[in-house]
């Protein structure tokens, strides 16, 4: 299964088709406090608790649902934000600031 890291050392996403089974395809990735339990409490079932990481606040989008493109990229920062480092994200930020 595809797993994306943060400069090669944190796992931040991973994308799953069908894992173990569950017919889901998805990409889960980390997120930051709360977020998780928001998605999940708003009832769609286009978001979903990942096995083996939803314990540690993972949240998981099913690709195979209404998503948008804007949604899955927005996961995707936010999740390398919840585990980049300090001097990583400070560059990140500096890059956004510098195209707007």
């Amino acid at each position: 299964m595809p797993t994306y890291f943060v400069h090669g050392k944190k796992s931040i996403a991973q994308y799953r088709n069908n894992h173990h089974g569950d017919g889901i395809v998805g990409l889960c990735c980390a997120a930051p406090p709360g977020v998780q339990q928001l998605l999940l409490e708003t009832g769609e079932d286009t978001y979903y608790l990942p096995a083996y990481v939803g314990h540690l606040g993972w949240i998981g989008v099913r690709l195979d649902r209404s998503v948008t493109w804007e949604e899955v990229a927005g996961l995707i920062r936010e999740a390398y934000m919840t585990r980049a480092s300090i001097k990583l994200k400070a560059e990140l930020e500096g890059q956004e600031r510098t195209k707007t």
